[in-house]
């Protein structure tokens, strides 16, 4: 297994009596032990054990340490011996017998049980998992773990952690409950509530890695190590059924440690681990991944208040209410709420517990200086992952590292309106961050993303943002421009945007869409803009929002030739609320979602077997309607829309003209199917690209009901071969589907809020999880 053996001082004390004793003594044992096979060890350890006056120095624990030393001896050297079975296992009776040495009263016996448990879980996989197999040596462990014998607790440790070693181990371990043991008792032993720490660093190979040392007693911080183990190889069912009562208290003891620990991977600091009581094994990226784990599900979610501050702050436009911005402005027109036509009360501004951070300080560089120490990276999560706990997998080396330049952080200025130049060049981090907030004074402006990952008033209104449009998510983005300055370079968003000016001024410049399809997320946008015409100007003060439609280009700059405006302004502080909207979240994909849940119930009411062969010609139908539903959504602009039937208002009147203008959108959509899919066009699409065109719709295996997967290599083969069949039954399907899916509006619509709240739960536990950190710090 290769783990270098732990062996307790108490263990090495336990030994020399036994040592003694076969030096000065004559035992049954003391010259013929080296001899002994399985079964003839067994039954001396039995008989000693049926001693009920079992000491420190009985003849019968003494002969019990002679037969464990023994084993424990051949163990550790890995060499062939008549005790094991093989090389591999231990022999049966003698697993037998451990439940009942690590139960033992007499502290001597119960440690040495424990090390001998270690020595064979570190000894082979196979022996591992044979261990781990033994639901009464599991259960032994976990009872010895919580001992108030000092000496039986921190043997039990330093097995268990050589049990951990595999998967099996781990899962067997969280089967019998070991993590509220571990916790409970963590919290129960003496400690202190914010011990001294350090980094200690290790060479790897070429890479130098960092563990936390403690100025701590070695038995709360094993028992730590243990639960951080353990919680990191959790699935998501296992973390929930974790005591809530429980988690409180450890999440605050974590958290404490984190931010010690934030800070001193800041400074890359180094001490010698001389200097502490305990160097543990715990790395800073397994604490950071234990505290966001045990926070995903700890944050509420946004309440209806703070989700109507977010909508009066935004969007009480005066003469302008909501449904009219959304019949003339949203995806179509830029718009420019005024401070003067957004009638929410300054005190009652979303924005106000920002501003008074913003404010507090001195100078705009000691603001960015304590700003950036305190954030932590956000790694990137995929638009359509579901699984929380695949992502923390994937990403556990990144989760807590600090914030990283270009994914977290952009420091740059524009000259020209086209050529960026960025602070940092090819630096993934920031080493000095005095040097860095200081770019502020020579002109750069400071581009921070995930905002609402880093405070909890952002995270609320993101969240309540994303509600109102129906959406998984919003971002918010902070911009702090210095004066007579461009940032960003002209561009455009794959993404609406709501521009929130906070503080001071700033001139934007909105050119007209220049394409007839709106831009989905992550596809590729143009580098460069030429200037064209149609450009309109708008001078955004403090109060003011202008909101600009995903895909039309603008640029923005603090150069303004107002008088009144340059007065007293020295910078430009703005946010940037960002309205992803998502494939799955645009009306294709609703209609995509329209087709799935109608096509499941065409084959319940049709009595069709879900399990027919790939060459099913209804099935291949179904498929070939997703493809028709894209090759239209290709072309036609009102398929990229974002769809809104998941938007809340808590206004029935709103609610109620919501849903029928969606209604009216979705039956005029349908109709537009019906009248193209055109079966030849669809045909010699698929076959000329050769490509797997189904990949597009993998997102619908989120859904709840599942329909047959096909290959692409079935179709081909159809559409080669069996092509009037397969046209035949395709236009069927597709007179079925557009004639009875618009009477399915409302099941539709729940069954499209079932993915949604997928999407929305993901998002939330990634959202919570960096808080914690973050907030932590």
């Amino acid at each position: 297994m290769g783990k270098r053996r732990r062996r307790t001082s108490s263990s090495s004390t336990s030994s020399s009596p036994s040592s003694s004793s076969s030096t000065n003594t004559s035992s049954p044992c003391s010259d013929t032990m080296q001899q002994l096979d399985a079964q003839l060890l067994f039954g001396i350890m039995l008989a000693a054990l049926s001693n009920h006056e079992l000491g420190a120095t009985s003849e019968g624990t003494l002969v019990i340490q002679k037969a464990l030393d023994h084993l424990l001896l051949s163990l550790l050297s890995k060499s062939p011996n008549s005790v094991m079975q093989s090389q591999q296992t231990l022999h049966i009776p003698l697993i037998s017998l451990l439940p009942v040495l690590l139960n033992s009263k007499c502290s001597v016996v119960a440690c040495s049980g424990l090390e001998t448990v270690g020595a064979a879980s570190l000894f082979s996989i196979e022996m591992n998992e044979q261990i781990a197999s033994d639901g009464e040596i599991v259960k032994g462990l976990i009872t010895a773990v919580t001992s108030s014998r000092r000496s039986v607790a921190m043997a039990a440790c330093n097995a268990l952690l050589d049990l951990l070693t595999t998967s099996v181990g781990r899962c067997k371990l969280l089967e019998f409950s070991a993590i509220d043991n571990l916790i409970l008792r963590f919290l129960q032993v003496p400690k202190s509530s914010s011990p001294p720490i350090s980094l200690i660093s290790e060479e790897v190979g070429n890479k130098t890695c960092f563990k936390i040392g403690f100025m701590e007693d070695e038995y709360p911080i094993l028992l730590l190590d243990l639960a951080i183990t353990l919680i990191n190889d959790c699935t998501l069912e296992q973390l929930v059924k974790i005591p809530r009562e429980l988690l409180k208290e450890f999440i605050k003891y974590l958290s404490r440690i984190w931010a010690k620990v934030h800070r001193h991977t800041l400074l890359d600091s180094n001490q010698e681990s001389e200097k502490f009581l305990y160097s543990s094994s715990i790395k800073p990226n397994n604490l950071a991944e234990t505290l966001f784990r045990l926070s995903m599900e700890e944050g509420p979610f946004a309440t209806s208040s703070k989700f109507l501050d977010v909508k009066r702050s935004i969007f009480h436009l005066g003469q302008m209410n909501f449904e009219s911005f959304i019949i003339n402005h949203w995806e179509e027109s830029p718009l420019l709420i005024t401070e003067s036509s957004n009638a929410s009360s300054p005190d009652n501004n979303i924005f106000n517990s920002f501003l008074q951070l913003f404010t507090s300080k001195d100078s705009i560089p000691s603001f960015l200086a304590s700003l950036l120490q305190n954030l932590v990276s956000t790694p990137p999560i995929s638009s359509d992952e579901l699984d929380i706990i695949t992502f923390l997998k994937e990403s556990r080396e990144e989760i807590g590292c600090p914030i990283i330049y270009q994914q977290d952080i952009r420091i740059l200025k524009t000259l020209d309106s086209k050529i960026e130049n960025h602070f940092l060049q090819g630096s993934s981090n920031l080493q000095d961050i005095a040097s860095v907030s200081n770019a502020f004074n020579n002109g750069y402006t400071f581009a921070l993303r995930g905002m609402e990952f880093h405070f909890q008033d952002f995270a609320s209104i993101s969240e309540g943002l994303a509600f109102l449009f129906g959406q998984p998510s919003t971002g918010v983005n902070m911009y702090l421009t210095p004066p007579n300055s461009q940032g960003l370079a002209r561009h455009r968003d794959d993404h609406c945007v709501l521009v929130c000016q906070i503080q001071g001024v700033k001139k934007w410049k909105v050119f007209p869409n220049f394409g007839t399809q709106l831009p989905r997320l992550y596809s590729s946008l143009d580098d460069c803009i030429d200037m064209m015409d149609g450009c309109k100007e708008y001078l955004l003060r403090e109060g003011d929002i202008l909101y600009i439609p995903r895909g039309f280009p603008h640029e923005a700059c603090t150069i303004v030739d107002d008088v009144k405006a340059n007065e007293d302004v020295k910078y430009s502080l703005h946010l940037t609320l960002a309205i992803e909207i998502e494939p799955p979240f645009e009306w294709e994909g609703f209609i995509h979602v329209a087709l799935h849940h109608w096509y499941h119930n065409y084959k319940i009411s049709n009595h069709k077997s879900f399990k027919h062969s790939s060459l099913n010609l209804d099935d291949v139908a179904m498929h070939l309607m997703h493809i028709a539903i894209k090759s239209i959504g290709d072309i036609d602009p009102t398929f990229r829309k974002a769809c809104l039937v998941g938007g809340i208002s808590y206004q029935s009147v709103t609610q109620i003209w919501l849903k029928t203008h969606q209604q009216l959108l979705f039956n005029h959509l349908i109709s537009k199917i019906n009248s193209n899919s055109n079966f030849k066009y669809i045909a010699s699409n698929v076959l000329g690209k050769h490509e797997d065109i189904l990949e597009n719709f993998k997102w619908l295996e989120h859904l709840d009901k599942k329909t047959p997967s096909i290959e692409m290599e079935d179709i081909f083969h159809l559409l080669i071969h069996e092509k009037e069949k397969v046209e035949a039954v395709f236009m069927m399907i597709k007179s079925e589907f557009c004639n009875k899916v618009v009477l399915l509006f409302d099941d539709v619509v729940c069954c499209y809020n079932e993915l949604l709240e997928k999407y929305r739960r993901t998002r939330k536990q990634y959202i919570n999880g960096m808080l914690a950190l973050n907030c932590s710090c």
